[in-house]
């Protein structure tokens, strides 16, 4: 297969683990035999720097024309610390959303068994979590008409039908590969546009018969989340409780580093890690890229080859089960950077077969072997 990929690299640890991602499609398609083709461009405070704006034309036609988007991280706090600012580099993926129509945000939360122990959470409270969280990307209040004065200031969450339509037939498509399970988490009880979702989600359950449809309250939904996450399978929501959930369940998972996302529209796709820039960690070989790499998985599930994605969960899976993590992760051995983690998944991907032996001494640096 042919793919042309628009690589997005944008703010702080974003070429970092971008630039691992990268590396691990390489050897996929060299193993199996594809042609990946990789095409940067600017987005967020980079792109404000040398153009003056967070989403350049020129980023919108390469991504236009790509058959998929590899996205990094955005912000910078030289921006983040000017609360008058009227430009801001998030608007850069804001953007990329709304101009492609990314309507549908789809957040894995898995808990690796090699991992409960990294986790604020209990043990016996997290293991077996597996959720598909889906999060409207395209509306809503991140979107919504805003007003700001020194004296009084206004966000407008606003959501049509057929925006609540086309995210909920592809959740409960999702819940049917699944347990069967759907949770619709709103604020039904106090927001107009909650009511709407909720009146609209309840009809369309009906065309999906084989699906268990539960509705529960966001701020309920959040602390279920953290008492008893393995109750969850497919959880949807809109944009901005989607944006606070997923980011609350990488306290689930051990690190926010571990998280991918898709977010995919009718015609565009993009995919990327759920953590932000994180600029203290800049250059410094401390960020972790395995989040980036299982977006990068994700990238070759929406085209079927999932053959080769599961090969990239195999290798994350060997990583962990071995130590090969960066520091968010890592107690065991303290010289793992992130070009490290993405040189032990690439050598996975081309010698799957080597020894638990060979991988930890080579890529630990205590051997080597001619």
């Amino acid at each position: 297969m042919k793919l042309n990929i628009a690589v997005l690299p944008g703010d702080g640890i974003g070429p970092e683990v971008t630039a691992q991602a990268i590396k691990v499609l390489k050897a996929i398609a060299m193993e199996f035999n594809h042609v990946f083709t990789f095409e940067k461009a600017l987005v967020g405070a980079c792109a404000m720097d040398k153009t003056g704006v967070p989403l350049p034309e020129e980023t919108i036609s390469i991504c236009d024309k790509a058959d998929a988007i590899l996205f990094g991280a955005i912000g910078d706090p030289k921006y983040d610390n000017d609360p008058l600012a009227t430009i801001r580099p998030e608007q850069g993926l804001l953007g990329l959303r709304k101009t492609f129509d990314l309507y549908t945000n789809i957040r894995p939360v898995i808990a690796y068994d090699d991992l409960l122990n990294k986790s604020s959470l209990k043990v016996k409270q997290i293991k077996g979590t597996n959720i598909l969280i889906y999060r409207e990307l395209a509306s809503g209040i991140y979107f919504g008409d805003k007003h700001f004065s020194n004296d009084e200031a206004s966000d407008v969450c606003k959501y049509k039908r057929s925006e609540i339509e086309r995210i909920t037939h592809l959740a409960f498509k999702a819940a049917q590969g699944r347990k069967h399970k759907l949770t619709l988490v709103d604020k039904a009880n106090v927001l107009a546009s909650s009511r709407l979702w909720r009146a609209i989600v309840t009809e369309i359950a009906k065309d999906y018969p084989d699906v268990t449809l539960d509705c529960m309250f966001v701020d309920n939904a959040a602390m279920e989340l953290i008492i008893n996450p393995r109750q969850f399978d497919v959880i949807l929501t809109e944009n901005m409780f989607g944006d606070i959930l997923s980011e609350e369940a990488s306290v689930i998972v051990g690190s926010i580093g571990l998280l991918a996302s898709a977010s995919i529209g009718d015609k565009h796709a993009m995919f990327e890690p759920i953590h932000g820039a994180y600029t203290k960690a800049k250059n410094k070989g401390i960020a972790n890229p395995i989040a980036s790499i299982l977006s990068a998985a994700m990238l070759l599930d929406h085209f079927a080859l999932y053959d080769e994605a599961a090969l990239i969960r195999e290798g994350v899976d060997k990583a962990l089960n071995l130590h090969i993590t960066t520091p968010d992760l890592n107690t065991k051995y303290d010289n793992i950077s992130t070009t490290k983690v993405g040189d032990f998944i690439e050598d996975f991907i081309n010698n799957p077969d080597e020894t638990n032996l060979n991988f930890t001494n080579i890529h630990l640096g205590q051997s080597t072997i001619i």
